[in-house]
């Protein structure tokens, strides 16, 4: 699994994969560490930097590799997450410790986790002396792509803002194909970001285990392929809090994580946001997950009455969902007393509520209410026992925006308290979520991507919707959960379904694809009640059943911004989903390999005209399936 030699004044040491094909080679080359990455002997990653500049020294160059220190094992394990987009995951990988020397101390290890496609590693860094605390000004941190690598990037924002100042929150449009060496809107690009190594194959880009200890960082564009780590902004949270983590000694950072392959499905299917965390602390009951309804996205700020909402908890309940999320203003214009009422009514009928909050203090300026309630551990745990013993589920905190360790010791708190209240977090306006559904296990999902609302906001987003679905699977969504909100059977983002405001230009059979495209354990979906009657009865049916929870998940084919088709398995059931965002109608034949031959099949497609329908059809000897989707259309195939 791995061999050390010395040559040229420079340690080496590599560290391959438990089937050999996957090698990471780690140095020092000219006192800098450095490694590279291969797959089947092709350099996907060229050498690239690690290191740190901490306040206790610069340790991104005069380092050695200790190679007789250097250590290996195999690692094995199991374990199951209900939350994620496979339900039971088995880990095999390579674990390699590789310590490096500054004036012939220890100053940190660089630990490495490689298994079949994937990359993790992270820093131990020691005490030197009697200091047992650092901050870490700089991480030398990179990744090197080959000549003619393209991009697939969400730029970065300047911090304080878009909306009430709430920037930045991870809503940025993608830029697909693009040229190497940029760096977005000058200020970098948010995890994950995605690179295509030409006809070599595919490489993601992200982090995970990030939480109270360390902040969140970005990726920053520089010349000749290369891209760094780089920490918050420093206005970011009204410039309060510092941009440059602290650490206790001995500490760890977070794991930096590539997921590469010859295809994309390593990148669609890759749970290593996953693999190299643990649970933080154990969930103080048994969670319940599913769907639900929301009055915001159709009726906007003026549906949040009590009638309308009660409107919404019974339309929840005939089409057997479990949840119904109150939005924004509910505190002065339903009333605690009168939100306690609808939670009770709900429960009767078999629904829960999720509740919306503010999540400000100091840092933006959103007058959204209810305000001043998850900023403050006090005010926060009060309100918590108020919502255990009202009955509430869970509840979506928006309006955070930074990435600085302050703001990740707030997430942590709110998850933590909640937890200690029964429940389940969602978190909107918001950084992406980092392995959190295992290591905080009240954690649900997190916005972090330009969601539903934007639908009811634009025809513009309208426009570019589908484009939008043909890019989540393979970024956003591959490394951790996403509350879209979407899956509209609205023609118009109105009460009446009239013209008026924004119009979906996507079809109806999309709306039931992406239900199954978009991963969320609970996923409040943009339905509304008149669809009980202005929809397809078909189409209304099929999202009367629709899982949140998902065992297992497997890539068909796609291409970032163009198409995707993917596979989800709930159960001993399997749902096939594909979208097109290209102008040209998709023809295609797919390979069905989890049904027998001769097994029944339900087929939603459109036709020309995006107009949908569902037949049955059965699965052939060859297990193959042609399929035709056309521009804003998609495809669903269950089994």
């Amino acid at each position: 699994m791995c061999c050390t030699c010395l040559g040229a004044g420079a340690a080496r040491v590599r560290i391959a994969s438990p089937d050999g094909k996957l090698v990471v080679s780690v140095s020092d080359e000219g006192g800098k560490p450095v490694y590279d990455v291969t797959y089947e002997d092709v350099v996907f990653l060229k050498s690239s930097p690690l290191g740190l500049h901490t306040n206790t020294g610069d340790f991104t160059q005069g380092m050695a590799l200790q190679e007789s220190s250097f250590a290996v094992r195999p690692v094995s394990g199991h374990y199951e997450l209900p939350t994620i987009k496979r339900s039971h995951v088995d880990v095999e990988a390579t674990e390699a410790v590789c310590p490096f020397l500054h004036d012939g101390k220890r100053v940190f290890d660089v630990v490495f986790h490689v298994s079949a496609h994937d990359v993790a590693f992270k820093y131990r860094v020691y005490p030197q002396g009697e200091t047992l605390c650092c901050v870490v000004k700089e991480e030398a941190t990179g990744f090197v792509f080959p000549q003619g690598t393209t991009t697939f990037l969400c730029p970065q924002v300047a911090p304080m803002g878009g909306f009430a100042r709430t920037y930045p929150s991870y809503e940025t449009p993608y830029t697909v194909d693009d040229a190497m060496g940029k760096n977005g809107l000058g200020f970098g690009y948010t995890f994950p970001c995605l690179f295509r190594t030409g006809s070599d194959g595919w490489v993601l880009v992200s982090e995970t285990g990030v939480d109270s200890r360390y902040c969140a960082s970005r990726l920053i564009g520089e010349a000749g392929g290369l891209y760094t780590i780089g920490f918050p902004q420093e206005g970011e949270y009204n410039g309060n809090g510092t941009a440059c983590p602290g650490l206790a000694l001995p500490g760890e950072t977070p794991w930096r994580t590539i997921t590469l392959g010859r295809t994309l499905a390593p990148v669609v299917e890759t749970t290593i946001a996953y693999d190299v965390v643990n649970r933080l602390y154990e969930p103080s009951r048994s969670y319940k997950y599913g769907r639900g309804t929301w009055s915001w996205i159709i009726g906007g700020d003026h549906s949040m009455n009590f009638d309308e909402q009660k409107r919404y908890v019974d339309f929840a309940a005939d089409m057997g969902y479990e949840s119904v999320l109150v939005d924004a203003w509910w505190d002065t214009r339903v009333g605690y007393e009168r939100t306690a009422e609808l939670a009770r009514y709900a429960a009767g009928r078999g629904v829960g509520l999720y509740l919306w909050y503010n999540s400000n203090g100091y840092w933006n300026d959103a007058p959204q209410g209810p305000r001043g309630r998850m900023d403050n551990t006090i005010v926060r745990r009060r309100e918590m026992k108020w919502m255990r013993d009202t009955g509430i589920r869970g509840i979506k905190v928006d309006f955070i925006g930074s990435d600085k360790q302050q703001t990740m010791q707030l997430y942590e708190d709110i998850l933590a308290d909640a937890n200690d209240y029964g429940l389940l977090v969602i978190f909107h306006g918001c950084t992406l979520p980092r392995g959190w559904e295992r290591m905080y296990p009240n954690f649900v999902a997190s916005e972090a991507v330009l969601a539903s609302e934007n639908l009811n906001f634009t025809q513009e987003s309208c426009d570019a919707e589908a484009f939008n679905a043909c890019l989540h699977p393979f970024i956003r969504n591959a490394v951790g959960s996403m509350d879209f909100g979407g899956s509209a059977l609205n023609k118009y983002y109105n009460v009446k379904n009239a013209p008026g405001g924004s119009r979906r230009v996507t079809s109806d059979v999309y709306a039931l694809a992406t239900a199954v495209l978009f991963q969320s354990s609970v996923q409040h979906f943009a339905l509304a009640p008149n669809n009980l009657t202005d929809a397809p009865a078909w189409a209304v049916d099929f999202m009367k059943h629709v899982p949140s929870t998902w065992d297992d998940v497997r890539f068909i084919d796609g291409y970032p911004g163009r198409y995707v088709i993917l596979a989800r398995r709930h159960g001993d059931k399997w749902y096939v989903a594909g979208v097109n965002a290209q102008k040209e109608t998709l023809k295609t034949e797919i390979a069905l390999p989890m049904w027998a031959a001769g097994t029944e099949l339900q087929v939603y497609a459109d036709d020309a005209g995006l107009q949908g329908s569902v037949k049955s059809a059965k699965l052939g000897r060859k297990q193959t399936l042609k399929v035709t989707i056309p521009c804003n259309g998609g495809v669903l195939i269950v089994g």
